[in-house]
């Protein structure tokens, strides 16, 4: 197994343990084509999920909100997503051990996000995605 895909999977596993211990319920898909990785039951609904795994500086949790299509290790398409693929963008942060949840409204169209996990440095105050308001599903 190729070390992106170990990394893919393990991501997939901590957001869908994460979830179970919330009470919700999860779906797999089935197949390696979709858009979203899990599927959640959340207050009756059905709700599409995007996993990622990050490894953070300590300061900031960088989420891609895309994906590469590789052919011979070239990347052979990019796609970005939006809200009408999928839900959410869950992202696992090895450095923390945290999942993060970001709703399609934040990323819909965006390449990447980026979440404070500490002040900047130079005491930037507006326009900062907090990783604290990204903890709740």
């Amino acid at each position: 197994m190729a070390p992106l895909k170990q990394k893919g999977d393990l991501a997939e596993l901590r957001v869908a343990a994460d979830l179970l211990r919330r009470g919700h319920r999860i779906a797999i898909p089935y197949g390696e084509d979709w858009d979203y990785d899990l599927i959640v039951c959340r207050e009756g609904r059905l709700e599409r999920v995007q996993v990622k795994h990050t490894r953070s500086d300590g300061n900031v949790v960088h989420v891609r909100c895309r994906s590469h299509s590789l052919t011979n290790g070239r990347v052979r398409a990019t796609k970005h997503y939006t809200a009408e693929m999928v839900d959410w963008i869950a992202v696992w942060d090895a450095t923390t051990d945290r999942c993060f949840y970001v709703p399609s409204r934040d990323f819909d169209g965006r390449s990447q996000l980026q979440l404070r996990l500490t002040p900047c440095r130079n005491g930037q105050r507006q326009g900062i995605r907090w990783a604290s308001d990204y903890l709740d599903f």
